[in-house]
């Protein structure tokens, strides 16, 4: 094979695929060296990056993950990912995408990691359990920052590190399930029943919002709600108690978005209307699922 014939140094597992969890996890199971770097297949590592990104573990106890400045392959000017925005109803996306790298040179703490490159102490890794294989694929990221940071530990964006990422985007109707069914995993996994009552007035709305969009994206995506309610049926029967209390939960929830960036998703004035519209009442959503008592 060529990374044997060419790379001798690099030792290569071989295993069937159990995404992107379960290749990472069996990976992560085998490492022997105090931190662990996860990396997507199509990254460029430019110098120094791995060093840049391992050194605020090594400074900071309090910082559990850390993430790189992921610029576009075709056009490292701009921004794919600086870390990842994630809205308390478990929402997330790219921060900074396809805006200019020169505007995000100044690393800082984030709501999630992305998956694409990524690290963590490996004891802190086994001891939250590694990536949650039921996932499969996509969230995986958002699920392990989630809990790093109901650990009482934070995320950190690390502006030297930089990467290149050859990313195409590609939101098939099977991807857009995938994302939905683990985004509601994710939560109902990792915040208690009285919590996830609290959430509900901010689900509800966001369950419009990507409703609506998957019967404007064609009948090929009309099917993911049924699909996902069925899901969360089943899911909620199995999952067991999470470790952490109402109150860790909740101080979570509200350092997490109030707001979501609609103009991420495209320009226009359709766009600026709907943060109009839908923010304020997300807003008081998040306050009551985060603060009001």
């Amino acid at each position: 094979m060529v990374i044997q014939q060419h790379y001798p140094m690099v030792r290569l597992l071989e295993n069937t695929n159990t995404g992107y969890a379960g290749g990472n996890n069996y990976g992560a199971a085998l490492a022997r060296g105090e931190y662990l770097v996860f990396l997507n297949p199509d990254t460029v590592v430019m110098p120094g990056a791995i060093d840049a990104l391992l050194g605020p573990l090594r400074t900071d106890p309090m910082i559990g993950l850390t993430t790189a400045c992921l610029v576009h392959h075709d056009h490292p000017q701009q921004v794919n990912a600086c870390g990842n925005q994630m809205h308390y109803t478990g929402l997330a996306y790219c921060r900074g995408a396809n805006q200019p790298r020169t505007d995000y040179q100044t690393s800082t703490y984030v709501d999630a990691v992305s998956g694409a490159a990524c690290a963590i102490r490996r004891s802190l890794f086994t001891t939250l359990g590694g990536f949650d294989p039921q996932f499969f694929m996509y969230v995986e990221d958002s699920d392990l920052s989630l809990r790093v940071r109901l650990h009482g530990l934070q995320c950190f964006y690390v502006a030297e590190a930089v990467i290149h990422h050859k990313y195409q985007l590609n939101y098939t109707a099977q991807k857009a399930f995938l994302i939905e069914r683990n985004r509601y995993s994710m939560l109902i996994k990792n915040f208690s029943p009285s919590v996830l009552v609290r959430l509900l007035p901010g689900l509800l709305i966001a369950e419009i919002i990507t409703g609506s969009y998957f019967l404007l994206r064609g009948p090929r995506y009309w099917g993911i709600k049924p699909r996902l309610y069925q899901h969360i049926w089943r899911y909620l029967r199995t999952v067991s108690a999470p470790p952490t209390t109402e109150a860790q939960e909740r101080a979570v929830i509200q350092q997490l978005s109030s707001q979501l960036d609609f103009q991420s998703i495209q320009q226009g004035w359709l766009t600026r209307w709907l943060a109009w519209l839908v923010n304020p009442l997300l807003h008081l959503a998040h306050r009551f699922a985060g603060g009001w008592s």
